[in-house]
């Protein structure tokens, strides 16, 4: 007599060793891109390069560079506007590179989904 069902010959419990298996070797590449985002960095402009500010993959200022003009002791408020405006900028990019890279490794698991 045949044996039918039954877990034999690459059931459930196989099918989760390999889920297992595929979700260690996801978080590890998951660590591995979180790594070489840390090394990164962008560089973003505002008041057409009057402002240079750029940023690490650890969203931290590593540099900031001021053209002399913009430098009026008169209109502070427009250096810090110019200030903030390229730092969201390099932060923004930022994100994005950070979201296209674990997009590649998750495959776009989890994306558009309502929770």
């Amino acid at each position: 007599m045949a044996k039918r069902g039954g877990f034999q010959g690459g059931g459930m419990p196989g099918n989760m060793s390999n889920l297992m298996k595929q979700a260690q070797r996801m978080q590890r590449q998951m660590e591995e891109a979180s790594k070489e985002l840390e090394e990164k960095e962008v560089t973003a402009t505002a008041g057409g390069g009057a402002v240079e500010v750029t940023v690490s993959g650890k969203k931290e200022i590593t540099k900031v560079k001021l053209a002399e003009e913009v430098v009026d002791p008169d209109d502070i408020e427009m250096l810090e506007d110019l200030i903030m405006a390229a730092t969201n900028e390099a932060l923004r990019q930022m994100d994005e590179i950070s979201q296209a890279s674990m997009a590649k490794i998750t495959g776009g698991l989890g994306g558009g989904m309502p929770f």
